[in-house]
């Protein structure tokens, strides 16, 4: 899978009936460089009650304020596990990873185990929280859960650093073995350099038990590769982002048969749950070996971060993240398509240049779009993918000359949007705007903004600098589109 080349993660384990042994493999791999635990505390006989839970958590600190806080626990304290759940988590599998960690001889502190409701957000000061109480106990943690319970404990540990793990509930997301951490920070989701786990224990017999709405929002995470991909392909030939081989290779080579079967995630099958989770575990080491998040999302993952940071579905059973990743999907799809039936090989490049916006005229369009610490994140990461009129000449060019073999490439790597849409309705996963709560305007609004959103390079960017971008969105919502 690529685990030799992961520069953090030592262990992944996919299987059935995982979890009453996993105890041993969490020891090995957390402990490996120490001397053997001391004895166990006893097992308690229920969740921790409400005073073991995190107390209210302190305000986040700036990045310079955390650097001073952080890597102050003694190594030789660090014989210890805390094992961090939800309520619910800890009902699936939280109790039985306790359980099979103090078979194993690893010394544990009480649990942290956070209210099943409200729902847990990935929200700084919830990491502060998880690395105080690391910190407090000198202990290494264990997530057991899925995308937020992951990422508190994965920042918490990077911050002290100090190795974690986790143990899977659902097959939801692709940051099992991811590195960073999405966070919001001060009202603005951001992702936060941290190492990926030391190891994995993804059971499938308990993603196969989770709610039908994880599976499908892992299997919409997952059919963001194919968009995200493309992005990369251009970005690669536009000479701004060059394709890293082997992460390549770890999403791309099974994405295809890892969505092949939705029908069977639906209905529970923990055997198909084999090449979903691997799928999304394979796009974790691929971030592990990048050191970045491009091998796994692309301008359809600036959808949902937007729509997040608006608090769509933020009610009290949330909309996932790979929910909305599924209508960005989409809606990239869609857009791929229109762009696709154009050449950019016959582009007018002198036109286009001589269309092109002062930087000053692009600012004032994204703070027209954008408000407060949004707006100022789009202008810093719009400008450092900006271009002068001389740099958009020579990168169009580049583009041109290599449009009659990249085109044959992205159609390789793109699946029909109306063929995705029916996979995800399958799947369980949302098809339609109307699914998340959105209508097709919404939607239709978000793609300037995505735009914006980040410094990284994808179609939308090749489409603005070719003076297509307003045409091909306007398509996408004609009549006969998508979801027209």
């Amino acid at each position: 899978m690529g685990l030799d080349q992961a520069g953090d993660t030592r262990l992944i384990k996919v299987g059935r009936g995982l979890l009453s042994g996993c105890g041993d493999l969490l020891r090995e791999a957390l402990f490996a460089d120490e001397d053997q635990p001391a004895k166990a505390d006893e097992r308690p006989s229920a969740a921790p009650s409400a005073s073991a839970r995190p107390a209210p958590a302190a305000a986040a600190c700036p990045a310079s304020a955390r650097q001073a806080s952080v890597r102050q626990s003694p190594s030789h304290q660090r014989r210890r596990c805390l094992v961090v759940a939800d309520e619910r988590t800890w009902q699936a599998a939280g109790a039985a990873v306790y359980r099979s960690l103090r078979r194993a001889g690893v010394e544990l502190a009480q649990p942290l185990v956070f209210p099943g409701q409200p729902t847990l957000y990935a929200a700084y000061e919830q990491a502060v929280a998880v690395r105080e109480r690391l910190r407090r106990e000198g202990a290494l943690g264990v997530a057991v859960g899925s995308g937020t319970l992951n990422d508190l404990t994965k920042l918490a540990s990077g911050e002290l650093g100090q190795p974690y793990a986790v143990v899977a509930t659902a097959a939801s997301m692709d940051g099992y073995a991811g590195f960073g951490a999405p966070m919001t920070v001060d009202g603005v989701k951001t992702t936060l350099p941290c190492p990926a786990p030391r190891a994995v224990v993804f059971d499938l017999d308990v993603a196969a038990g989770a709610p039908s709405a994880m599976a499908a929002s892992g299997y919409g995470d997952l059919s963001a590769k194919i968009p995200g991909g493309a992005d990369w392909l251009l970005a690669d030939a536009a000479g701004v982002e060059p394709l890293h081989p082997l992460a390549w290779r770890l999403v791309q080579s099974g994405v295809r048969d890892a969505l092949a079967n939705p029908s069977a995630l639906a209905a529970g099958d923990a055997d198909a749950f084999s090449g979903l989770a691997s799928g999304l575990l394979a796009s974790g080491l691929a971030m592990q070996a990048y050191q970045g998040t491009r091998p796994a999302s692309g301008a359809e993952h600036y959808f949902s971060h937007l729509w997040e940071l608006d608090h769509l579905g933020q009610d009290a059973e949330p909309l996932s993240h790979g929910f909305k990743v599924a209508i960005g999907t989409l809606a990239m799809c869609a857009f791929y398509e229109a762009f696709l039936a154009r050449d950019l090989a016959r582009l007018d490049i002198d036109d286009a240049v001589a269309r092109w916006p002062s930087w000053p005229e692009v600012e004032a369009d994204i703070r027209a779009r954008l408000d407060g610490p949004l707006a100022d994140k789009a202008v810093r990461e719009t400008r450092e993918k900006y271009v002068d009129a001389d740099g958009l000449r020579a990168r169009l060019r580049r583009l041109a000359q290599a449009w009659p073999e990249l085109s044959g490439r992205l159609r390789d790597q793109l699946v029909p949007a109306r063929q995705l849409q029916r996979s995800l309705a399958q799947a369980g996963a949302p098809a339609h705007p109307e699914d998340i709560g959105l209508t097709t305007d919404d939607v239709k609004a978000t793609f300037p903004k995505a735009m914006y959103f980040r410094s990284r390079y994808t179609v939308l960017d090749v489409a603005r600098e070719a003076g297509w971008f307003d045409e091909l969105v306007d398509e996408v919502f004609a009549p006969g589109g998508l979801w027209t």
